[in-house]
């Protein structure tokens, strides 16, 4: 499972029609239990704003019980998970998200990018819960499918991504859930790349952009 993300300020390209509502969160080492910037459906528009890491549905008592991502395979599974994915799809931009490689002494954080180090969007799920009959926080997800092969040495799931030209039907609530679920798939072989970095990374309190450095080449899909 994704525990953190790389998010710079250029993970919101201009060419996108979004209207931004809060400014774009940004970090090298972003964690779970902190606000994300987030792309929802919202009066006929694509809108930014900042939701909080962790679906936080009204009946949940523990707020670190509040999961920071769900599975694609198991969506309909769970009432907190299905009601979401019907009709609050969100969409995360992001720069790369890190993964750990279990080693023989210990785990070795990896970087995954697009190969050509362009923005990627992280497909999520959100929730509202009212604390009273005015105000409201708003909380999300991420959904993960199966590792492809290429990546699946260095863990077994990963986010599952939402091409550009699919954002507006994936964050419309009145697209169909079989349409939506359909875009839940690996990614392709030759989209992302990783390079392993700093153990530095572990500590969520490490803001430093040498998080993002790398330490060893790129893996990169070659085919053959």
């Amino acid at each position: 499972m994704t525990g953190r993300l790389y998010v710079r300020d250029n993970a919101l390209p201009d060419t996108l029609a979004i209207n931004v509502a809060t400014p774009l969160v940004t970090s090298p080492n972003l964690a779970p239990r902190q606000g994300v910037s987030t792309i929802r459906w919202e009066q006929g528009k694509s809108r930014l704003n900042t939701l909080f890491w962790g679906l936080t549905p009204p009946w949940l008592e523990v707020l670190d019980h509040a999961p920071h991502c769900a599975r694609a395979e198991t969506l309909d599974a769970r009432p907190m998970f299905r009601d979401a994915f019907q009709s609050r799809r969100c969409l995360i931009p992001v720069n790369g998200f890190y993964v750990w490689k279990i080693k023989p002494r210990g785990k070795q954080p990896y970087l995954i990018t697009h190969v050509q180090r362009t923005p990627l969007f992280l497909a999520g799920i959100w929730c509202r819960y009212h604390t009273t009959l005015t105000e409201f926080a708003d909380s999300m997800a991420l959904i993960t499918v199966p590792a492809n092969l290429w990546l699946s040495p260095l863990t077994d799931r990963l986010p599952a991504l939402i091409a550009p030209s699919d954002m507006e039907q994936w964050l419309h609530p009145e697209t169909d859930v079989a349409k939506a679920k359909q875009q839940l798939t690996p990614a392709p072989l030759e989209l992302l790349g990783a390079f392993p970095v700093s153990k530095h990374v572990n500590n969520p309190a490490y803001q430093s952009p040498a998080c993002a450095h790398p330490v060893g080449p790129m893996l990169q899909w070659a085919s053959s």
